[in-house]
């Protein structure tokens, strides 16, 4: 058998969308929901509210937060939208000014990565004959952002409202259906926090233990923490 007969087949695959810009706010977002309103909710009630202000309480921050997260979201992800844009019409009026300089340039960036003098040349020559690739290309190699696959603001936002809103509900269902101790919204949202944070350890090299584990253990020192101080403040006014 030839080297060539025992090279295998190639094998094909599908990589995860790691561009589109939802899973970081979705998982912000249910993260964000979970702990903060579970913490506020024990917070008030460690301050001796009864059940109705407990409910107020966690139907405001559940509000409040999906709104701001939303916002603060849209814009952050729109801000950088424009701005790499605003950097793309930059490489596009250099290679259309001084399309030399910019092709030497990204013959630079090839043999910077190890490719020889004479091909690094001959591949920026063959790219920058169109300047429609061209640009796409400096996109690419220069900012490392693939210009026709930016993250959307809109799906940021909406993804992050929708996360939050159901990270903040764990801990109020209880409440609304009746429940007057704090302690199964406290057992459900743990439990949620293990559970996301087992979940995003399919999107990670984290195993799901360690996940986990993590977010349930900085979910839980934010809420006891928040229950200490609503407890001293609650005796004191």
């Amino acid at each position: 058998m030839t080297a060539v007969e025992r090279i295998p087949p190639e094998q094909h695959h599908d990589h995860r969308d790691v561009t589109g810009g939802w899973l970081r706010p979705a998982v912000f977002g249910v993260m964000d929901g979970l702990v903060s309103n579970t913490a506020l909710i024990a917070g008030v009630a460690g301050g001796g509210a009864d059940a109705n202000t407990v409910v107020l309480a966690g139907m405001a921050g559940l509000v409040a937060g999906a709104i701001s997260m939303a916002t603060g979201e849209y814009v952050s992800v729109a801000s950088q939208t424009e701005l790499t844009r605003a950097e793309i019409e930059v490489e596009k009026r250099e290679i259309a000014r001084v399309p030399a300089a910019e092709e030497a340039e990204l013959a630079a960036l090839y043999r910077g990565r190890g490719v020889d003098d004479a091909t690094a040349r001959e591949v920026a020559r063959q790219l920058s004959r169109d300047p429609e690739q061209a640009w796409r290309v400096h996109a690419r190699e220069e900012l490392g952002v693939d210009p026709d696959d930016l993250p959307s603001p809109w799906t940021a936002a909406g993804s992050s409202f929708l996360a939050f809103t159901a990270g903040a509900a764990v801990p109020l269902v209880p409440y609304l259906l009746g429940g007057m101790s704090l302690l199964l919204p406290l057992v459900l949202a743990l439990l949620a926090l293990f559970l996301a944070g087992a979940l995003v350890s399919r999107f990670t090299d984290r195993s799901a233990l360690y996940s986990g584990s993590r977010q349930l253990l900085l979910g839980g020192a934010a809420t006891a923490l928040t229950y200490a101080i609503g407890s001293v403040v609650g005796t004191s006014v």
